[in-house]
């Protein structure tokens, strides 16, 4: 081949490959477009958060409401309003915030949830932390929930009590008394408590429960426990129990009984361990609702979701405490933090 001809193949090879490299680039540049078009909602919304505890803005919801493009103080207002652990202010906060006309409600628990579903059958409600939302009758199906509601659960039936009772055990295979702290005014705990009252014979422990529903109830139910020869504790998820998430931990403490706790916040609060949904992942899709629901769809037919990923996490310095060793099976499949 000559020169001449050597050469122009060369330039048609570059040519090629420039018009390759122009294309790809054009065609990021267009998808970059696009995804930063789906990011930046041109209207403002407004959505409101009703919670049984104290909400922080810095979440792990808003952080991904924030990616999705809804920002804070740009084209995102949020009106909060959390009850500090009252059921009985609910429904005027319920009120509240239906008055303001939000785009969707997001509540938090289930009493919280039932309050909003109370106050307004038309403003969409998206509910996170509520354990069995059939159960407790907020909606009629978790396939297809119609009406205003939809949200995500953190109970799979028949999984979540015998799973923490199981982590439990092999944690503390010496008890054989295993107390579980319940909420007599929570619906779903009476759910909660005759799955793990089924499941403990299986695994050879005899279950007793113990009842407080206010917070100067918690530690004399612990005693109680104690007195009834309660070797380790269930403390079963509920507003009354997680928020603050040092209370019943501090008190768990005080009366050194190793206890498995819903929430990663309780550990890190120095309780022993726990086992619950991936918070973040849930709040993750339940963002994802939201920005459907702004965008035009109907809440009642989004089927509810149930978590997908779990955590367990072990307190290493309670355990020391204690004067437990974590086994290896856990150090394998848990999370150990100090």
């Amino acid at each position: 081949m000559d020169a001449a001809v050597e050469g122009d193949v060369r330039r048609g090879t570059l040519d090629r490959h420039r018009r390759r490299v122009l294309v790809a680039v054009a065609g990021c540049i267009a998808l970059l477009s696009l995804d930063a078009g789906a990011q930046r909602p041109t209207k403002t919304y407004r959505i409101a958060l009703l919670d049984m505890g104290q909400p922080d803005p810095r979440s792990a919801l808003w952080e991904e409401l924030r990616r999705r493009g809804y920002v804070e103080g740009q084209n995102l207002v949020i009106e909060r309003r959390n009850a500090q652990g009252r059921r009985d202010l609910l429904p005027a906060l319920a009120g509240e915030l239906v008055a303001l006309h939000p785009d969707v409600i997001v509540a938090a628990q289930q009493p919280a949830s039932r309050a909003a579903k109370e106050a307004t059958s038309t403003i969409p409600i998206v509910f996170i932390g509520v354990a069995d939302p059939v159960g407790v009758g907020l909606v009629t199906s978790l396939a297809h929930p119609g009406g205003n509601l939809t949200g995500l659960t953190t109970l799979v039936p028949g999984h979540t009590a015998t799973k923490s009772l199981q982590l439990l055990h092999e944690m503390v295979p010496s008890a054989k008394r295993i107390a579980m702290l319940v909420n007599p005014t929570n619906e779903v705990h009476r759910i909660v408590q005759q799955e793990a009252l089924q499941a403990a014979p299986q695994l050879g422990v005899r279950l007793q429960v113990h009842e407080a529903q206010t917070p100067d109830e918690i530690e004399p139910a612990l005693r109680a426990a104690v007195s009834d020869r309660a070797e380790a504790l269930v403390v079963v998820g509920e507003a009354l129990f997680n928020n603050p998430p040092a209370r019943v931990p501090e008190l768990v403490a005080r009366v050194r009984l190793p206890a498995i706790y819903l929430l990663r916040a309780n550990v890190e609060a120095g309780g022993l361990m726990s086992s619950g949904p991936d918070l973040v992942d849930m709040s993750g899709r339940l963002a994802a609702y939201i920005d459907r629901i702004l965008k035009g769809a109907n809440p009642g037919d989004l089927a509810i979701q149930q978590p997908m990923k779990f955590q367990v996490v072990i307190n290493r310095k309670t355990a020391k405490s204690l004067g437990l060793t974590i086994p290896q099976s856990l150090l394998l499949t848990a999370e150990i933090i100090d």
